[in-house]
């Protein structure tokens, strides 16, 4: 597993929130879900996203580009940079006029399309992941608020398919359709990598290395092996001093501070699973016991691995 791929199980679609949002101008969306990850796909007419509370200029959205949004923080989507805001989306996926009134219902356009009128001018594929992780934390920290790779700039055939999935309302369509926004992410995020404006972060570049590629994807298949900065130089064709240094200056970090990162990263992530034990998740991640893995944990992250799971867990249901 090379480590887009692994970091990328993190965001990994489960039954995310993918529609058409369909208006005519003027018109204006505050974004306030708080959602880790947002993709947005312009099929009619421009949008442009301005992002709140942050330094980042406003970015247009045209006929043919995918824009990826980093949550968690607000931000507007509309026809223009100084429409006032008509619709709030809340966490949870819900609709409300600024002054708190309802609008899932009046939006409602049919199966996952959602506006003004169907007809109307500016048209979005929107694709909204909800669960974020540690590993995907990874991953999002590599990136700007707001990306967008433009329709001149990549050829890619899956927009139009997710686009015409997105309609459609046959058994298992849910499944089709977070595998489809997941190939879409890869795709617009490997663009985005590819250019040099983007400073792409040491381990995606060291990928491509023929000896530090191979160590990056020996520590994410097989992370609880017991590994050493010599085993992995023998594993890898290179001498223990060649290995760490070249590992150093690619990555960024030395081979066993970044599979540190890495175990106490997948350690975090299946800490959200109330059925798996504290001994259970270290044997997981190579660490001998609970105790182990609860000691580093601490040292690292400043807090044991109880404290982050209570943290981590979902908030039961609102009473009806």
């Amino acid at each position: 597993m090379d480590t887009l791929a692994a970091l990328l199980d993190g965001p990994r679609a489960h039954r995310a929130f993918l529609l058409r949002a369909v208006f005519d101008p003027p018109w204006c969306v505050r974004v306030q879900d708080r959602a880790p990850l947002t993709v947005l796909c312009g099929l009619r007419d421009t949008a442009w996203i301005v992002p709140e509370d942050t330094a980042e200029p406003p970015v247009r959205v045209g006929p043919g580009d995918v824009a990826v949004v980093r949550g968690p923080g607000a931000y507007h989507v509309g026809s223009g940079t100084e429409v006032p805001a008509q619709v709030v989306v809340h966490p949870g996926d819900i609709t409300t006029t600024p002054d708190g009134a309802g609008l899932c219902e009046q939006l409602g356009l049919g199966v996952r399309t959602w506006g003004t009128g169907p007809d109307g001018a500016a048209e979005l594929l929107i694709g909204t992941y909800h669960v974020e992780g540690e590993i995907s934390g990874r991953l999002l920290r590599a990136l700007p608020h707001v990306l967008v790779v433009r329709e001149s700039d990549w050829d890619c055939p899956l927009m139009p398919l997710v686009a015409e999935e997105t309609g459609k309302d046959r058994p298992g369509q849910q499944a089709v359709l977070d595998r489809l926004l997941d190939l879409l992410l890869i795709a617009v995020l490997r663009a985005w990598f590819d250019r040099p404006e983007a400073h792409a972060p040491g381990w995606y570049h060291a990928q491509s290395d023929p000896v530090v590629g191979r160590a990056l994807r020996l520590l994410h298949e097989e992370p609880a092996h017991p590994w050493t900065v010599a085993a992995l130089a023998a594993r890898t064709g290179a001498s223990r001093a060649a290995f760490a240094q070249r590992f150093a200056t690619l990555v960024g970090r030395p081979p066993m501070a970044y599979l540190t990162d890495w175990r106490l990263d997948l350690a975090a992530d299946l800490l959200r699973d109330p059925g798996l034990t504290l001994d259970a998740v270290a044997r997981r991640v190579g660490y001998g016991s609970g105790f182990a893995l609860s000691t580093a944990f601490k040292r690292e992250r400043g807090i044991s691995p109880s404290r982050h799971r209570e943290r981590r867990r979902p908030a039961p249901p609102s009473p009806t």
